[in-house]
Order: C-alpha cells, then structure tokens, then sequence
C-alpha cells in the first residue's frame, strides 16, 4: 500500500471496490435511460456534472490543498472523463447494455501500456492470466451473441457504431485512470474527487456552450431532474470509489477487478430492457469475474 493510501484498511478498499462494482452499471442504466427519453449525451455529462460539483465547491475549502504535479494531471483526466463518459452514454443509446459491459473488459488490457510506462507498473505473470481470462470471458460474450450470430460475430459488432463509441471511450477512460493516479501521487481522493468534478463542469459546459445547448440541458434536467440527481449520485460514488481503489492496487488490477460489474450490467440488461442472449453473455461475465478473482489473489500473493 502505498503512502498515500495509509488511511485506507483493506476493508476500506474492498468496501470501495463493491460499490464501484454497483455504482458502474446503474449508471450506465440511468444514462440509457435519460437519452431514451430525448437527452442528449453530451447534456447528460453536463447535467451529471452540474450537480456534482454544486456540492463539491461547498466543501473544497476544507479539503487539504495538492501537491506538485497535481494540476496538469487532473486537467487531463478532467478532459478525457468528459469526452469517454458523452461517448459511452451515447454507445447505450444505440447497443445493449449487456454487449457493452463485457466490451468494457478491454479497458484493463489498454490501460497497461501506459502503466508501464507512465508508472512502471510491471503486471505480475497471475494478473496477466487473470486479464485473459477477463478477455476470453468477454469474447465468449459478444462471440456468441445471439444478434451476431455463431460466426462472424466480432464483423458484425465491429459494424455496430455503439460498440464502436463504446471501444474508443475505453481508450479514454483507461488512460485518464492513470492520470487519475498521478493525480493521487500528489492530493487525497476527496480533494482529487473535488476537482474531478469542477473541472469536468467547465469542460461539460464549454462543450455545451460550443453548440449553444445549455439552455437545452438546463431545461432537461428540470424536466427529468430524479432521472438526473440519480445519475450524479451513481457517477459521483463511482469516481470517488474508483480514486479510493486506484490509491491502494495498481492501475490494470483495479480496472481488472472493476470488470466483476459485467455481471450485474447483463443482469441489469435483462431485467430492464429486456435484452437477448442473457445466457450467453451472463455465462461469459462469470468467466471475468474468476478472471478479477485471479488477480485478486495474484496480488495477494505478491
């Protein structure tokens, strides 16, 4: 564990990784949701982040004041967090929630790269065993989808333009994670929370106010605004579990053991929206949580 994360017990994290587990795919609903009903994605981040930092702007006199290195780090993380989180609320208005959960495993793959060289962050030989299996749990998934067929089925979803918004936010998410640990290097996860979330304000608005929909946005979280205080309370107990998680495990075992939520997204998906090939996709989510299970213990033992 590491300086920083000294005032984290392990209950604290485990605690921290359950309800991140939760919060990831109840979000991932509410966004479904909102642009179901005629929002749009980029208005639903603002909206999200609207009341997010009301809050946050409150208490961030309190909080202790960063470090050295802070500053560029949460500005990029802030920049990146936007943009994946409009581009993976718009994925779930045009795919299944229960297809895009598993396509999400990808994220512990493309965040080593970075944390290797940006961290060095060296994988032991159990957590790269365990990724696989998060990767072949998630490819039984989306394989044998029902839509795509037995054959062909990694064609057809790469034409899914949902699936595609939904791998390039991956990308982006995977990325602003380890900023998010540079982040922590230097400031507590309540701090770096604080910012996170006023400053993903600021870019959600200039974003916004590009194509002059603020008013547009306002008037929608008005309307649909229990739709929106739940989103903002998900999104907001998400990132800050994810701050607590990532100050205590290295940045592709936490994503790694974030991909359990798989599970809960396939079983969300069905109860919902009623979605196909429940069987297939929740025996492929069971796969990834042996798969996080793996690097549980391979870090355990390490």
């Amino acid at each position: 564990m590491t300086r920083r994360s000294r005032f984290f017990t392990l209950p604290t994290l485990w605690l921290a990784v359950v309800v991140r587990i939760a919060a990831n795919p109840l979000s991932n609903v509410l966004q479904k949701l909102l642009v179901g009903r005629g929002a749009e994605p980029a208005g639903v981040i603002f909206g999200a982040h609207l009341l997010l930092a009301a809050p946050c702007a409150l208490v961030l006199p309190w909080l202790p004041r960063p470090g050295a290195g802070f500053w560029p780090a949460i500005v990029v993380s802030a920049a990146l967090a936007v943009a994946a989180n409009t581009l993976i609320t718009a994925a779930m208005h045009l795919s299944d929630l229960s297809v895009l959960g598993p396509i999400n495993a990808y994220k512990a793959i493309v965040s080593l790269v970075p944390g290797v060289i940006l961290l060095g962050e060296v994988p032991a030989l159990g957590g790269l065993a365990g990724m696989g299996a998060i990767v072949a749990g998630s490819y039984l998934l989306v394989e044998r989808d029902a839509t795509a067929g037995r054959r062909g089925g990694w064609a057809a979803l790469l034409r899914d333009r949902g699936v595609r918004l939904r791998a390039a936010a991956l990308v982006l998410s995977a990325v602003e994670a380890v900023f998010l640990k540079r982040a922590l290097a230097a400031a507590s996860p309540a701090t770096t929370f604080a910012w996170w979330a006023l400053l993903g304000l600021v870019g959600a608005t200039v974003l916004r106010a590009w194509g002059g929909r603020v008013a547009f946005d306002l008037r929608a979280l008005v309307v649909r605004r229990n739709l929106f205080a739940a989103l903002a309370l998900t999104t907001g107990l998400m990132q800050y579990t994810t701050l607590v998680t990532l100050s205590g495990l290295q940045v592709g075992y936490a994503l790694a053991l974030f991909q359990t939520s798989a599970v809960l997204s396939v079983l969300l998906g069905r109860v919902i929206f009623r979605e196909t090939g429940f069987r297939r996709r929740l025996a492929g989510s069971i796969v990834m949580a042996a798969g996080a299970a793996l690097i549980v213990l391979a870090r355990a033992a390490s």
